[in-house]
């Protein structure tokens, strides 16, 4: 194992050993103890025709650590880092047939709640978009042309050459006043938790950390409220803004969305305090391979979704959580690289329609995602965490990367997220923003279109009179 280090505070990079035995594909939830069913979901039979209605301490990498490929390409194709990025427009076009109406069952649920539905997307569809890729030794990989993993020596030369233009202040009122945090609405009022009037109420939490009030829903995505995105309680990526609460003072949650395992985006202290909270009453909505760990966690009502698979919380049938795909990569320890997939995700209601997606580089998935499920009201999308670009380009969307996923995924409004938290890529901090402004005014959009809130801010979106 070799780790290489820009400083305790920022990443522990490792370069993995070669893979060991391969995995099981498993997608059931471990609340029921058995798989999704083979229904269609009514919810997405109207979209189709268009109406609306204990745990060790774990080693290895800390936060966005930098995968290496084991496998490395030739010289001349590392070399090529400089080449833009194919544009979504250039690959042959998916057509996007409609699903055919089918039955749906129910299930009784083992538990208290009323009912638990699951069920699959129109085989006829499935063919239509780009499936998750698993190796005979049980890693993923990404399906497309605009996909590299970076090799060691590209890790080194970002170490050694590039220069850190972060330029967090020491100062706490100089972030005070460039980074107000402010208190949520719900730690004072959480009797108005759930309240958008037929629309959509979005909380930035910090980072990735979204709280999403929609269709008599509230979840959470991609959680952390640690001071540290690392296995470590004394070193790695440390928060330059402190999150604008805590657990204990959530408003009731009913599901988490995580798109991945590194660790700004999966925060082992959060999810025990979460857990330790709301109990079997919280839905966890994970990628394929998390369920072992999210089950060491104590976790218990989870369910683990492949691309393009879809469930939904007891209770609420009406709403959709579709996992959909995204360009990155997952490891937690030295010897897990890509056995846990990543993705976005896609959140469909009777009224609102959501987009998360988590972390990613610019592909030709967006532009599936929102034919298949667009437009949507609200896209919380990554504007964060981008220089240099020859080494980030890969993993990690720019501002004007960020406008193009808007674009693809038919967002009628986006939210930058990854950005103002903790400092993991070279970047000036105040930097994400600004870019977007301009990446924004090149496509002739405005800051009301795709938007940045303080941390603690909320947005009300998409209200209107509820029916009859």
């Amino acid at each position: 194992m070799v780790i290489v280090r820009r400083s305790c505070l920022r990443f522990l990079a490792v370069v993995p050993p070669a893979a060991a035995a391969t995995g099981r594909h498993r997608t059931y939830s471990a609340f029921q103890g058995r798989r999704p069913g083979t229904d269609l979901c009514p919810a997405l039979q109207r979209r189709a025709t268009g109406q609306r209605g204990p745990l060790t301490a774990e080693t290895g990498m800390a936060a966005d650590g930098l995968e290496t490929d084991r496998l490395q390409k030739p010289l001349e194709e590392e070399e090529k880092d400089e080449e833009c990025l194919i544009s979504a427009n250039q690959y042959p076009k998916e057509t996007v047939r409609k699903r055919q109406n089918s039955t749906r069952s129910s299930r009784s649920s083992d538990s208290s709640r009323s009912s638990r539905k699951s069920f699959r997307l129109d085989v006829r569809l499935e063919e239509d978009v780009t499936k998750s890729v698993r190796g005979k030794n049980g890693r993923f990989s990404n399906p497309w042309p605009t996909w590299k993993a970076p090799a060691l020596r590209n890790v080194v030369k970002w170490v050694i050459t590039e220069k850190n233009n972060s330029s967090i202040p020491s100062s706490k009122e100089e972030l005070d006043r460039e980074l107000p945090i402010i208190e949520p609405y719900f730690v004072q009022q959480p009797e108005l938790t759930g309240k958008t009037k037929n629309g959509i109420r979005i909380t930035w939490l910090g980072h990735a950390s979204v709280m999403v009030e929609m269709d008599d829903l509230v979840f959470l995505t991609d959680p952390i409220f640690s001071e540290r995105a690392s296995p470590l309680s004394f070193a790695g990526p440390r928060r330059f803004r402190g999150s604008p609460c805590t657990v204990e003072q959530l408003p009731k949650i009913d599901a988490v969305v995580i798109s991945h395992n590194h660790y700004d985006h999966l925060d082992y202290s959060t999810v025990l305090g979460l857990n330790n909270r709301f109990g079997t009453e919280l839905r966890w909505f994970v990628p394929l391979g998390l369920l072992n760990w999210m089950q060491s966690c104590g976790c218990e009502n989870v369910i683990e979704l492949d691309w393009w698979e879809q469930n939904c919380v007891p209770g609420h049938d009406e709403v959709t959580f579709v996992f959909t795909p995204c360009q990155h990569w997952c490891k937690r320890t030295p010897l897990d690289d890509n056995k846990v997939l990543w993705g976005s995700w896609s959140v469909l209601g009777p009224s609102n329609r959501f987009y998360f997606a988590g972390d990613t580089g610019y592909c030709a998935a967006f532009e599936q995602i929102g034919k298949r499920f667009g437009p949507f009201d609200v896209a919380a999308i990554p504007i964060g965490a981008y220089e240099p670009r020859w080494f980030m380009k890969y993993q990690h969307v720019d501002p004007e990367e960020a406008v193009r996923i808007h674009a693809d995924v038919r967002a009628k409004k986006s939210i930058g997220i990854h950005w103002g938290t903790f400092a993991l890529a070279n970047e000036h901090y105040l930097d994400p923003p600004i870019k977007l402004k301009e990446a924004l005014e090149r496509y002739g959009l405005t800051s009301e279109e795709f938007f940045v809130v303080n941390h603690g801010e909320s947005r009300l979106l998409n209200t209107y009179p509820p029916e009859g």
